[in-house]
């Protein structure tokens, strides 16, 4: 949900994007992952062997995905459920409480959003607006009040880099 959102934000502002999820095997619990490249050129591949930014929401992400980041990048890391740290020194970690966030706002499965919100407002390509947008054209098909408290959960995530 993250990566697409992401991917559809993009194309929203006016950018190219590329989506190239991946998933274990198919059982609930699998872990998931997926590539999103953001470009204000055509992209030639989706394949992308470095990051400048990752989101990490379990620690098994953050052992397997912070050797990816590219020296100077960020790793997103959701604090209510990861103890540990990137070992990296020449990255910036952002440790987001997004699990409690959720909680806080009465949805708890809304993690991910909270984390989108903490990205957006640090990356700065994509206006909160468009994303918010996006999310709500994405969801579109789900009632009213989980369009609003997605709304919620990704402002909460977007302001708490304020505090």
């Amino acid at each position: 949900m993250m990566g697409y959102s992401l991917a559809h934000a993009a194309m929203g502002a006016g950018y190219h994007a590329t989506y190239l999820p991946s998933y274990e095997a198919e059982m609930q619990g699998a872990t998931a992952n997926c590539t999103v490249i953001v470009s204000d050129k055509e992209i030639t591949s989706p394949v992308a062997s470095d990051a400048q930014y990752v989101i990490a929401m379990s620690s098994q992400a953050v052992l397997a995905f912070q050797t990816i980041i590219t020296s100077g990048g960020s790793m997103f890391l959701n604090s209510s459920s990861i103890a540990i740290r990137p070992s990296r020194e020449n990255i910036t970690v952002y440790a987001i409480p997004a699990g409690e966030i959720a909680g806080k706002i009465g949805k708890p499965r809304a993690a991910n959003i909270v984390m989108m919100g903490a990205l957006i407002k640090i990356i700065g390509l994509i206006p909160p607006e468009i994303y918010r947008k996006s999310l709500k054209a994405i969801l579109e098909s789900k009632k009213k009040s989980s369009n609003d408290s997605n709304r919620k959960a990704f402002d909460a995530g977007y302001d708490y880099l304020n505090s």
